[in-house]
């Protein structure tokens, strides 16, 4: 298991990982983190729908799902240049 700190859901090493990709690298893995998130969705939906999932594994799904999620907005807010208005 990784280390979380306390701020957020994230591995420690996550935003350090960001800070030393570049522009392009980001948004390469932002399509596949996309991808995969609505992928995710996808089967969910379909186990629950069919009523013979195991809740287990739903659950794990599901928890990728967030993680995917929290990673996807780190990397827009890092490719989103900070304007002062």
């Amino acid at each position: 298991m990784c280390n979380l700190p306390a701020e957020s859901n994230q591995p420690m090493n996550v935003r350090s990982d960001l800070s030393m990709k570049t522009d392009d690298v980001l948004r390469v893995e932002l399509e596949v983190f996309k991808r995969e998130h609505r992928d995710l969705d996808e089967a969910i939906v379909a186990l629950e729908e069919k009523n013979v999932s195991d809740p287990l594994t739903v659950r794990r799904m599901k928890k990728r799902k967030l993680m995917l999620k929290d990673r996807i907005a780190l990397i827009e807010d890092r490719l989103t240049p900070d304007i002062i208005a």
